[in-house]
C-alpha cells in the first residue's frame, strides 16, 4: 500500500513514464527526440522505455526519415503486428467478437444470431470462446486481453447483477468463467450501453466529449460520456434509460416496473408493432412507406424522447448519439423524437439535445470492449510488459486451459 505523501517507487515511476510514452503515440509516430519533446522525459529515459516497449512488441520502429544532418531519426510507432484485444458481446438475440490491434483497426469480427434467452451460462459462455478462437484465427498474434460486453447490471466484481431480458444469466459471473476459458489473468466486464458510449468517444473525436449514447436494441440502455469519461454513478448503474417510466400504469415490464421505455421503444415492442419479422423487414417497410411501420417507429420515437427529456433534465448533457436500431432508422424516428426532446427539454433552446447516430451501429459494443483492453494497455503499458510472447495465450489454439 502506498502512504499518501511518500515518495513513488521506481517501478511505479517507471510505469508512470511507460505510459507517457504510448499516450504520447496513440495520436501519431514520433523520432525518439520527439517523444522527450512531447514527454518532457530525458532523452535517455525515453530510448530504455523505448527499447523495452519494442522487445515486447508494442511499439516498432520504422525507416529513417530522409537524410539530414546529423544521425537520421527513426520515428516510433504503436505496433500493428504485435497483440491484439479482443471484445466479446452477449446480447439479448446475439453474440459477437472482434480482435483489435493496437492502432485501433479491426482485424477479425464475427457476429452470430443466436437466441440467448433460454441458453445456460455454460452454452453462453462455450459460444463465446469459439466466435474467440474464430477472430484471432490465423493472426499470429498475442493475445493482450478480453473485455466483455452484456446487456444488464453488471456489479464491480463482474456479476449479472439484473438481466430482465436474460433471466437465466441473471447472477453469473460470466468474466470469471470466459477468463478461465481463454486462459486471462483477468477479463474486464461492463455494460453493453457504456462500452458503445466509449466506442462512439475513441472513434468519433471530434464528435464531442460530453454526450447521452443510447443502444437501441431489445433493451434499451444509455452510456454517459462526461468530459470524456464515462459517469457510472455511486454503484456503477447510471444509464438505464430503458427503465425511466414513461406512462405510470402502462405495460409490464421484464424488470417488474411498469411503462417502461423499454415497453414502447425496445426492439422487440417495434417490431410487433410494425408487424414484421426483424429489422431488415421493417427497414424495407419503412422505406416503402408502410404505414404500420411508419406508426411503430414513430411511437417508439415518442416514448424515447419522453424518456431521455427526463434524463436529459437530469444531468443536461448536450448532445444524444443514437446506435442499434435507432441508428438505422435514424431519419425516421428522428422527427418524433426531437419533438419531444424540443418541448419537454428545459435547455432545448441552447444547444441541449443536439441529434445524431452512430456510425458503428450493432458493432459498437464489441468494439468498445476490445478498444478499452487497448486504451488500458496505452494508459498502463507496465502491466503488460511482463506478458512472455512465448507463452500460452500467443495463439487461439493454445489459449485453452487443458486442464
Amino acid at each position: 500500500m502506498t502512504v499518501p505523501g511518500t515518495p513513488a517507487g521506481q517501478q511505479t515511476v517507471r510505469r508512470h513514464n511507460l505510459s507517457l510514452i504510448t499516450t504520447a503515440l496513440a495520436g501519431a509516430p514520433a523520432s525518439r527526440a520527439e517523444l522527450a519533446h512531447r514527454t518532457g522525459l530525458t532523452k535517455a529515459t525515453v530510448s530504455s522505455l523505448v527499447d523495452v516497449l519494442i522487445s515486447q512488441t508494442i511499439l516498432v520502429e520504422g525507416v529513417p526519415d530522409a537524410p539530414r544532418v546529423g544521425r537520421p531519426a527513426r520515428p516510433v510507432r504503436l505496433n500493428p503486428d504485435g497483440p491484439v484485444a479482443v471484445g466479446l458481446e452477449i446480447n439479448v438475440d446475439y453474440l459477437a467478437a472482434c480482435a483489435l490491434d493496437l492502432t485501433g483497426q479491426v482485424r477479425g469480427y464475427r457476429h452470430a444470431p443466436v437466441d440467448n434467452r433460454g441458453r445456460t451460462a455454460d452454452q453462453v459462455v462455450a459460444h463465446a470462446v469459439r466466435l474467440s478462437d474464430e477472430v484471432r484465427a490465423g493472426l499470429d498474434q498475442p493475445l493482450l486481453g478480453v473485455a466483455l460486453a452484456l446487456p444488464g447490471v453488471v456489479g464491480v466484481d463482474g456479476e449479472l447483477l439484473r438481466a430482465p431480458n436474460l433471466p437465466l444469466l441473471a447472477g453469473a459471473r460470466l468474466g470469471q468463467a470466459l477468463a478461465g476459458e481463454l486462459n486471462v489473468r483477468e477479463l474486464q466486464v461492463d455494460n453493453e450501453a457504456n462500452l458503445g458510449a466509449l466506442a462512439r468517444l475513441w472513434s468519433a473525436p471530434d464528435g464531442g466529449r460530453d454526450f447521452v449514447y443510447v443502444s437501441g436494441e431489445i433493451g434499451v440502455g444509455a452510456g454517459l460520456v462526461v468530459n470524456g469519461e464515462l459517469f457510472r454513478g455511486v454503484n456503477g448503474f447510471a444509464g438505464e434509460l430503458g427503465h425511466v417510466v414513461v406512462e405510470r400504469d402502462g405495460p409490464l415490464c421484464g424488470c417488474g416496473g411498469r411503462g417502461c421505455v423499454e415497453q414502447y421503444a425496445g426492439q422487440e415492442v417495434l417490431l410487433r408493432n410494425a408487424e414484421q419479422p426483424d429489422v431488415e423487414a421493417l427497414e424495407a417497410a419503412v422505406t416503402r412507406s408502410d404505414p404500420r411501420a411508419l406508426a411503430a417507429v414513430e411511437l417508439a420515437g415518442s416514448a424515447l424522447g419522453v424518456g431521455l427529456s427526463s434524463l436529459l433534465n437530469v444531468v443536461d448533457l448536450p448532445a444524444i448519439v443514437l446506435g442499434g436500431v435507432y441508428a438505422r432508422l435514424y431519419r425516421v424516428i428522428e422527427p418524433a423524437l426531437t419533438a419531444e426532446l424540443a418541448s419537454r427539454v428545459l435547455s432545448s433552446r441552447s444547444s441541449a439535445g443536439r441529434l445524431c447516430c452512430s456510425s458503428l451501429g450493432v458493432d459498437a459494443a464489441v468494439r468498445g470492449a476490445a478498444g478499452a483492453v487497448v486504451d488500458r494497455a496505452l494508459k498502463d503499458p507496465g502491466r503488460f510488459t511482463e506478458w512472455d510472447a512465448s507463452s500460452d495465450s500467443s495463439s487461439p489454439s493454445r489459449a485453452r486451459r487443458t486442464g
